[in-house]
């Protein structure tokens, strides 16, 4: 059994999830909360950078970002799997890039608000944030919003970035990206997981 060390609101983690389903690993993954803010937790003695989604191997070795543990997971399905070969894995990459880098600028929106008092916050990094989270909302409204025969892991990574954007933004992206909001009902109807690992902000 492999144990994946995350939370249920991490686009990542979310990533990770969606990944395993898709490959029939769902199963071996035992996924358990973990504490990011504790510099005790079990979290930072499998990972030194206390981030997640962190995952433990059997022989209780550790693989961590997110872009490993999916490598990992379709190297364990049997391979080329959510990762095309040849040139089209790059594009796939590229893909993933894109939106792991739309997770990150929403996520820090978030931190900068979570950690700072309102009276500290520093604007002008969140409208810097706000500006890379609009740049790639527009390259993929223009490019990446047409369904495929064939799910990869750009497309996943593309789903989960969007769902962090209706969990902690009210979904507001929809309103000036129809085709992605298309893609992502066809993309939820073709992935049952992905409905599945929808969080809730009561969580």
């Amino acid at each position: 059994m492999l144990t994946l060390l995350g939370s249920p609101t991490s686009p990542f983690v979310r990533k990770v999830r969606v990944s395993a389903a898709i490959l029939g690993l769902e199963q071996q993954i035992e996924v358990k909360d973990a504490d990011t803010s504790s510099l005790t937790s079990e979290l930072v003695a499998q990972n030194p950078l206390a981030k997640i989604p962190t995952l433990i191997l059997q022989d209780q070795t550790t693989l961590y970002d997110s872009r490993v543990i999916v490598e990992y997971l379709d190297f364990r399905a049997g391979g080329n799997i959510i990762f095309p070969e040849g040139q089209a894995r790059f594009i796939a990459l590229r893909q993933q890039a894109l939106a792991d880098g739309l997770m990150d600028a929403a996520l820090l929106q978030v931190y900068e608000k979570r950690m700072r008092a309102s009276e500290n916050y520093d604007e002008g990094w969140i409208e810097r944030q706000k500006v890379k989270v609009a740049n790639a909302l527009n390259y993929a409204e223009a490019h990446l919003a047409i369904p495929t025969e064939k799910v990869h892991i750009g497309h996943i990574a593309q789903a989960c970035a969007l769902g962090y954007l209706d969990l902690r933004f009210n979904g507001d992206w929809r309103k000036s990206c129809p085709r992605l909001e298309s893609w992502l009902n066809s993309f939820s109807e073709r992935v049952p997981a992905f409905s599945k690992t929808a969080a809730s902000l009561k969580i």
